[in-house]
C-alpha cells in the first residue's frame, strides 16, 4: 500500500493540486484535491485529500486583539459613522491561523465523502435496510476503519483520551474530534466511540447498550464541566444517519456550536432522544430492537454509495 509521511511545510508543498471538491464559505474552508509524493516508491505519487480551513478568532486575547495582533490594514471604504477593513494578522506559534486536515492515501470512496454534495431526502424502511443498507455496510472492508482500531487500542492518539470505559462490548473512549482546535470553547467538539465493533450504526442499538449511552452522557458532562466550565444543559450529543464511517460513536458539542452540517435534522438524531426510544421496549423482548422496526427518513447526498439504490427505491414505497 502507498504511504506518504508528512512532516510539516515542506511536505504540504510537494502538494500537486488537481481540483476544489468543496468550498465552505459559511465555515471559511476550502478542500482541495491532488497528489503527494509516495514515501516509498520515488516519483510515484498518490491522491491526497486536503482541507483548509480558517481558524476562530483567539477570544482569551479579545483586549489586545485590534491593538497587538492586527499587522496592517486596508481602507476599504468609509461612509457616515461606519469604516471597512481589510486586516492581515500578526505570525503567531500560539494562534495559528489555520487548520489542515489531510486524507492520503485518498481513495474514490473518500473523494466521493469530501465532494460537495446535493442531498435528497429518502425513507429508509426496515426492508430497504435489510435489502440495500445492510448489505452495504457489511461489505465495507476492515481497513476502512483502521484508524478507529488504532484509538481503541491505544495506538494512536492515546494522549487525547479523556475517558476510557474498558468493557469489551459496552464500553468507549471519550477524546477530542480532530475537527475541533482545542482552544475556542464555543466550538468544543468530542466524540465517543465504542469499543465493540458489532454495533456499526444506529440501527444496531438494541436496550442492552442503554448504560453505554447513559455513561457517554454522564462522563462527557462531568468532564467538560471540570476542564472547560460549562455547566448542565451547555453539550449537545447526537449520532449521525447515515454516519460518515460505520463503528458507532456519538458527537458531543458546545450546545452553541452550529459549524457545519451534520447537526441539521435529517443526519442528526439527539442521543437524549435515542435513550428514550430504547427504554420503550419491554426488558424481557427478544424480537427486532425498535432501531430496526423504525422507518428512517434522512438527507443522502449524490455522491454517497447509497445514493443510486436508495433514491430507486423510494418509487416502490406507499405515498
Amino acid at each position: 500500500m502507498a504511504r506518504v509521511v508528512l512532516k510539516g511545510v515542506d511536505s504540504l508543498r510537494l502538494f500537486k493540486f488537481e481540483r476544489i471538491l468543496n468550498e465552505d464559505p459559511v465555515a471559511h474552508s476550502l478542500t482541495l484535491l491532488g497528489m503527494l509524493p509516495d514515501a516509498d516508491e520515488e516519483g510515484k505519487t498518490v491522491q491526497a485529500i486536503v482541507r483548509v480551513e480558517k481558524t476562530a478568532l483567539p477570544a482569551q486575547q479579545a483586549t489586545r486583539l485590534v491593538t497587538h495582533f492586527v499587522k496592517d490594514v486596508q481602507l476599504m471604504e468609509n461612509t457616515d459613522i461606519y469604516t471597512w477593513f481589510m486586516g492581515w494578522l500578526e505570525p503567531s506559534r500560539e494562534h495559528p491561523d489555520l487548520k489542515i486536515n489531510v486524507v492520503c492515501p485518498a481513495t474514490e470512496v473518500h473523494i466521493r465523502k469530501y465532494t460537495k454534495q446535493d442531498l435528497v431526502m429518502v425513507r429508509e424502511t426496515p426492508e430497504l435496510y435489510r435489502r440495500i443498507v445492510k448489505p452495504y455496510v457489511e461489505a465495507f472492508p476492515p481497513s476502512r476503519t483502521q484508524w478507529v482500531d488504532d484509538i481503541l487500542s491505544g495506538k494512536s492518539e492515546a494522549e487525547k483520551v479523556l475517558h476510557r470505559a474498558p468493557s469489551p462490548d459496552y464500553g468507549y473512549v471519550l477524546l477530542p474530534d480532530m475537527k475541533w482546535d482545542l482552544i475556542t470553547i464555543p466550538a468544543l467538539y468530542l466524540v465517543a466511540i465504542a469499543n465493540s465493533s458489532s454495533v456499526r450504526s444506529l440501527r444496531d442499538l438494541r436496550k442492552i447498550h442503554l448504560p453505554m449511552l447513559r455513561s457517554i452522557r454522564v462522563e462527557a458532562t462531568r468532564i467538560v464541566k471540570e476542564k472547560w466550565g460549562l455547566g448542565e444543559g451547555c453539550l449537545r450529543f447526537y449520532v449521525h444517519y447515515q454516519p460518515s464511517y460505520y463503528h458507532f460513536h456519538v458527537h458531543i458539542v458546545n450546545a452553541n456550536y452550529y459549524g457545519s452540517m451534520g447537526g441539521t435534522v435529517g443526519q442528526a438524531h439527539l442521543l437524549d432522544d435515542i435513550i428514550s426510544l430504547l427504554e420503550l421496549d419491554p426488558d424481557t423482548y427478544e424480537g427486532p430492537s425498535i432501531f430496526e422496526r423504525l422507518t428512517l427518513t434522512y438527507g443522502l447526498g449524490n455522491q454517497h454509495g447509497l445514493y443510486e439504490a436508495m433514491t430507486e427505491a423510494q418509487a416502490t414505497l406507499d405515498g
